[in-house]
Order: structure tokens, then sequence, then C-alpha cells
């Protein structure tokens, strides 16, 4: 557990950080017409067409607020500490709702609400200041590390009080997990003698991919965070399986990227073919875990959204249609809720699994 627990902080640290430096473009409010204009025009102000892009992307984004819902022009989010720094005036700290959803400006700084950099905080006149805030991903990020720590800290707590009691409760859910982990993915992939240096790191991806999938699916804090879809997120853990792999691969593994047994001897001389070929390898591999962990978990709350924008693009065309499409949407909304909880497990299982192979064909003895 003492092990777990050590690789976890060391694996979430590096997320935090890589989540305030490579942010993706932060969920806005969306903006009304100003009162001014209403008042000013006795006519009926044109209304503004639906943008479903618009609207998915803002959705799956980062943001530097906890979005809620939107009644008429009121905007009901939580707001979120922002951390900025810059030369002029130091460390600033304030929370979002000084920006009033993008309105106004606060201590020479404002969020930008439109263009390359909308969503993020910016100087007046445009420049970008070091900015550590507290986004909506870092929130849900320390909140899974939270609960996490509870859980397996409640756990074990509960297995040295009772070493021999049968588990219940929170163990009987936990310990079928850890089995599976150990006896289906490490132990075949990496082999009886070495699995068990691996298994922290193993235990901490698998449960950390497989909370914050479900934590995405719930609409309301502290869920409804696309946090295993954001790239940041999913490079830092590839970054990790990249590092293990390399650092404790034997001579065995790096024999066969520099000189691969079984290949003639003109793919190696004059041209080094087939080392090339193997060292490419060693990069695309890491980099196939972060993209199919972004892509399948991103793409299942595109579709889902994509079912709700339907409705409202229909809306526009008619009210009757968009009653009839909507039962249609709401439908294959719930059904792609049940399928990203199915996918929730899988993408957890396949990137510990593909992880655990690496770490096999690093170690693996050749005779």
């Amino acid at each position: 557990m003492l092990r777990f627990l050590q690789c976890f902080f060391i694996l979430m640290i590096p997320s935090v950080f890589t989540l305030t430096a490579i942010e993706d473009q932060p969920v806005t409010a969306h903006q009304s017409h100003s009162e001014e204009n209403a008042i000013g025009n006795h006519d009926e102000p044109e209304k503004e067409k639906f943008q479903p892009g618009s609207f998915i992307f803002d959705h799956i984004s980062n943001a530097h607020e906890w979005h809620i819902m939107t009644v008429g022009h009121t905007h009901i989010s939580i707001p979120l500490p922002v951390i900025i720094y810059s030369k002029s005036q130091g460390l600033s700290i304030f929370m979002s709702s000084r920006f009033h959803h993008g309105h106004d400006a606060y201590k020479g700084y404002k969020l930008e609400t439109e263009g390359e950099k909308k969503g993020k905080i910016v100087y007046e006149d445009g420049t970008l200041p070091l900015d550590l805030s507290i986004t909506k991903n870092v929130a849900v990020l320390l909140f899974s590390l939270c609960l996490i720590l509870w859980i397996f800290l409640t756990v074990a707590k509960a297995y040295k009080r009772n070493p021999v009691k049968p588990p219940s409760g929170l163990q009987s859910f936990i310990e079928p997990v850890i089995v599976f982990v150990r006896d289906d993915i490490a132990k075949p992939s990496i082999g009886e003698k070495t699995y068990e240096r691996y298994m922290p790191y193993l235990l901490t991806v698998f449960f950390f991919i497989l909370i914050n999938n479900v934590l995405g699916l719930i609409p309301i804090p502290p869920g409804g965070a696309n946090l295993t879809g954001n790239i940041s997120v999913t490079f830092v853990l590839a970054l990790f399986t990249f590092i293990i792999t390399n650092l404790t691969g034997n001579r065995n593994y790096w024999k066969h990227i520099v000189n691969t047994p079984g290949v003639p001897l003109w793919l190696k001389i004059p041209i080094p073919l087939m080392p090339l070929v193997e060292t490419i390898g060693v990069f695309t591999k890491p980099f196939v875990l972060m993209v199919r962990l972004f892509a399948n978990i991103t793409a299942g709350h595109i579709i889902a959204l994509g079912f709700i924008s339907l409705i409202y693009i229909f809306a526009e065309m008619s009210t009757g249609l968009a009653y009839g499409v909507s039962v249609i949407s709401v439908a294959f909304n719930i059904f792609m809720m049940f399928l990203e909880l199915l996918v929730a497990f899988i993408q957890a299982f396949v990137f510990t699994f593909l992880s655990a192979l690496y770490f096999g064909m690093a170690t693996e003895e050749h005779h």
C-alpha cells in the first residue's frame, strides 16, 4: 500500500503542473446580447443561431469555472481560484467570478471570450501571463486524488484491523479488481518473477483512469470534467510508461533494438534500417497509449453531445420536429451513457494492459 501511495503521488504531481501549463481552450459561458442594444432597438433582436461545434467543444474543454447551467441571461457556475504571476504585479490570487464570465477585467487581467485565445486569461493588451490557475480539470484531478487516497487508506486499514476476516463493503469491490489486475494483466504480461515491482504503478494507472472516466460521466460537480480526454493528462500517463519501460529494460531489450536478432545483415549495415525502425517503435508505443485514451474518451463525449445538439438544430426548423427528434436523441444519449460506462472500464484495462505488455517486453529473458 505504501508503494502504491508513493507511486500515486509521483504520478499525479506532474499531471497538475502539465494541466496548468498545457491548457486547451477552456469553457466560457455563452455570451448574450447586451441589454443596451435590446433597449435601444424596438424591433425584436435577431436570435443567435445555434452552433453545435462551439457547444460541443465548449463542454469538453477546460475552464476557469465550473459551469452548471444558464437560465435566461443568468449563468450559474462555481468559480475556481485564479493564480497568475507577472513580473510587474507578482503573484495574484483571486476567484474567477471577478471576470463576470468574461465581461469585466480585474487587476489588469481579462478572460478572453473570442478569437484564438478564447477562454485564456490575458493582460488587457492581449499578451499571456504565467497562468497557474486551478481550472476545472485540475480541480477534478485533485478531487480524484483525495478520493483514491480515501478508498485505499480505508481498505488498507480494514485489512490491517481484521487480516483474516472475509472482505466486506468497500473491500469486496476493490479486492476483485486488484486480483484482476494482478492475475489477468500483470502476471501474464510481465512474468511471475518480476511482476510485483510494477504492481503499484499498474494499480495507480488503472484506478486513476477508471475513476476519472466515471467522474466524467456524472453531469454535476465534482463530475462532468473531461479529464482523461485531456491530451496533457494522457501525455503524462504515457510518459511515465515510457520512462519505466526504458529505465527497467534489460540487456536483451536494448540488444533487440540496436542489433535485432534474426534480421539479415544488409538491413543493419551500412544503413541501420532495423535499428532505426526499432528506435521509432520505442517512441510510437507511448504515443499510441496517449492518443488511444484521449481519442476514445473525447469521441464518446462528442457523440453524446452531438445527439443533444440535434434537438436544438431541428428546433430552429420546427418546434414539433424538435419534440419528435428529442425522443430519439434522448434515447440514443441514454444508450451512449451506458456504452461510455463500459468504455470507462475498457480504456482503463487497455492502458494498463499495454503498459504491462511493454514492461514484459523490456524485461523478457531470451535463452
